[in-house]
């Protein structure tokens, strides 16, 4: 309780100043501009305050067995340059995995074991000024600091980001969770500071799917009243769960209607469920412009989208570092995204697929340069993996991030309607409560992660006919009973997977690679073809 009542208090001097320095375009550029001209400058310095000047990181013993001292990373920098020498230290064993990072296990390296817990990897110098989850939280949960500096550190990449598509200025709405769920509030906050406040903000949960602790409910009302008392109308949050689509349908082409344009922030299936509803009921969304990410922006779902006369933004960030880039406006295809590379440093390195029926993947490490960042990141494998490439295509966004992702996959968890359960949490649930619960072994359950007709993820738990079940609802019902008691934001994830119906079982033979291995996680190479019982 003190703690938090001294977050909010933190919180409210510094949301007044927050709400009123109001971002312009002149100051977006120019900050831009100047991070990237001394983007080694500004990795140096986080690196000498925050690892070799913070005696309980987490990469100081990394470094020290690498023989990598703080002048000689200097030096590195300075005749190598970043990219080169980040590439170099990932090769000296200077990396965090994915499971290392979130504390699924230790590092181990050089013949020494070093236990870390995710809170190891928060920036030391932070105040925060409130906490969230992850969507993608492991055992008790993944604490991630949100900090207003940090929020106005990066308000200025989203600003560019409107800016590529003539978004400044157009009507915002909101379909976002609330706390824990911290998308919402981020969402909320960072278009304020940009002069964008969002009109509406719709919740995808229902009331009785989720109850949020006392101290989430508290959190989101005083943010709206805290916003209110100083003079910007934060608006309050509207249940609208995913069944009623048509709501935010209706108030978007309403809005485009009243203002010519409107901008919906959302993730992808949410954004699909919308356009789906709109088609159903006759509603053209043409000049309705959806941003957002949370999954993979497939093509089914890019084209369902689009055939509503929506427009499709793709956004790429994750809560310990923040945006990682915006669509391109000249994209080659549905999830083409320009990379911030004044906020982070990227190098990939290729790895085996969790999934055993698929080949190498490129992961993603990713280095923080922002010293406002709540995680400090040296090299840490991200779940996702993908193409990076350089090219010229003419978006206004080129002159400062040459750079492009494309293809961009998470390869360890598990995304459906913008909710996240990392894999390792989900193996651990068939490998071991499903056992023994219902009997069978490891080899009787596996999870087929496919995209339905429509284009929605689907999770298809398939139980070997050999394992007796008298009700097939209640192994469904295990694995969300699960979710629920591991932490709170692996519990938004069920409540929303079960108001869309994503998980379903099928009583048949998980399916066996060529080599006689048998994935507790793949992804149906013919997503169409799978059946399965509700």
């Amino acid at each position: 309780m003190v703690g938090n009542l001294r977050s909010y208090g933190r919180f409210t001097l510094g949301l007044r100043k927050f709400l009123h320095e109001t971002l312009t375009a002149e100051q977006a550029h120019a900050i831009v501009r100047q991070r990237l001209e001394e983007r080694e400058r500004n990795f140096l310095r986080l690196v000498e305050r925050g690892i070799y000047g913070y005696s309980r990181s987490p990469y100081l013993p990394l470094l020290r067995l690498a023989g990598c001292e703080q002048g000689d990373l200097a030096q590195m920098v300075r005749t190598r340059g970043l990219d080169a020498t980040l590439r170099a230290l990932r090769e000296a064993g200077v990396s965090v995995s994915f499971e290392e990072f979130k504390g699924l296990r230790p590092i181990c390296r050089g013949g020494r074991t070093i236990r870390v817990r995710p809170r190891d990897f928060d920036n030391p110098y932070l105040s925060a000024a409130y906490r969230g989850a992850t969507s993608g939280t492991t055992g008790a949960g993944s604490r991630v600091v949100i900090d207003l500096e940090h929020l106005a550190a990066v308000a200025p990449l989203w600003y560019l980001g409107r800016e590529a598509h003539g978004l400044v200025g157009v009507p915002t709405g909101l379909w976002r969770s609330i706390l824990p769920g911290v998308s919402g509030v981020n969402n909320v906050l960072r278009d304020a500071r940009i002069g964008c406040v969002p009109l509406r903000w719709f919740s995808p949960v229902s009331p009785g799917a989720l109850r949020p602790s006392l101290t989430c409910r508290v959190a989101t009302e005083y943010l709206v009243r805290a916003g209110r008392a100083f003079g910007v109308p934060i608006p309050r949050p509207e249940p609208v769960p995913l069944d009623r689509a048509r709501v935010v349908a209706e108030w978007a082409a309403r809005v485009r209607d009243e203002c010519g344009a409107c901008l919906l922030r959302t993730f992808v299936s949410p954004a699909l469920r919308v356009s789906l509803a709109a088609q159903e009921a006759g509603i053209d969304l043409t000049g309705v412009t959806f941003m957002g990410g949370g999954e993979v922006p497939t093509p089914v779902k890019v084209q369902g989208i689009r055939r509503s006369g929506a427009r499709w933004i793709p956004t790429y960030a994750f809560a310990e570092a923040g945006p990682v880039g915006v669509g391109c406006a000249q994209p080659v295809d549905g999830n083409d995204i320009h990379l911030h590379e004044d906020a982070l440093a990227l190098v990939q390195h290729a790895r085996a697929a969790v999934d055993a029926t698929e080949g190498p993947v490129d992961a993603f490490y990713f280095t923080t340069l922002l010293p406002s960042a709540p995680k400090i990141l040296l090299n840490v494998e991200s779940d996702d993996g993908g193409l990076v490439e350089a090219r010229r295509c003419g978006c206004p966004l080129e002159t400062y991030f040459p750079r492009h992702l494309r293809n961009i996959r998470s390869e360890k968890k598990l995304t459906s309607e913008g909710a996240t359960v990392p894999a390792g949490e989900m193996v651990r649930i068939l490998e071991e409560v499903l056992p023994a619960r219902f009997g069978g072994s490891a080899l009787d359950y596996q999870l087929v992660e496919h995209e339905d007709a429509a284009g929605f993820s689907r999770l298809i738990l398939r139980v070997s006919p050999r394992v007796t079940i008298a009700e097939v609802a209640r192994v469904r019902g295990a694995v969300l009973d699960e979710l629920r008691r591991r932490s709170p934001s692996a519990d938004l994830a069920r409540a929303t997977w079960a108001q869309a119906d994503t998980l379903t079982v099928q009583r048949t033979e998980p399916l066996w690679t060529a080599t006689g291995k048998l994935p507790p996680l793949c992804r149906s190479p013919h997503p169409r073809a799978a059946v399965s019982e509700p």
